[in-house]
């Protein structure tokens, strides 16, 4: 017998991490926040916290884009709200990555507080892209010098030569 049908009142407790393209329009991000938000509920789930992180650095690049915009999810449901919304993801051309955690595995449904606030997806309202000028393919590829990494660190460049050759004698000691 399965656990849904002896507690009907009983819920998981999940969140899912999505990551949106850099330069997606607010249009485009809202018809995803749209549509899982209709199916989470077309699945018998309940949303309970929405919250736009903005564009962050990603901490690795993802299909050769160095920034997302992130997005948070937390709602109920059970194993079939996370697999329909995770195959909803996977549709979606604006969609890098996303990841969904399991938080508590037994959650009474109406003791949970959810404020309308909360879960109202915001509209995307984010400056215009800045490329970097560090990040340069040619600096990407080590054919341009940095100039912060010409001088050796620790060395002061108001030190004379003999200071320093007294400076790596007692390191060498």
């Amino acid at each position: 017998m399965s656990r849904e049908a002896t507690a009907p009142h009983r819920a998981k407790e999940y969140e899912t991490i999505y990551i949106l393209k850099p330069d997606i329009d607010a249009e485009s991000a809202e018809k995803v926040g749209t549509c899982l938000a209709e199916v989470v509920g077309r699945e018998k789930g309940q949303l309970t916290k929405v919250e736009t992180w903005g564009r962050r650095k990603l901490a690795y690049a993802i299909a050769k884009h160095k920034r997302g915009v992130y997005v948070y999810l937390k709602y109920l449901g059970t194993g079939g709200v996370v697999s329909e919304l995770e195959r909803n993801l996977r549709l979606f051309d604006g969609v890098l990555k996303y990841q969904t955690v399991l938080v508590r595995s037994d959650v009474e449904v109406e003791g949970v507080a959810i404020s309308a606030d909360d879960v109202k997806f915001e509209r995307l309202e984010l400056p215009p892209l800045e490329d970097d000028k560090d990040e340069s393919r040619e600096r990407q590829l080590g054919l341009v010098e940095n100039a912060r990494r010409e001088k050796p660190e620790g060395i002061v460049p108001e030190l004379e030569e003999a200071e320093l050759e007294a400076i790596g004698d007692l390191a060498g000691a």
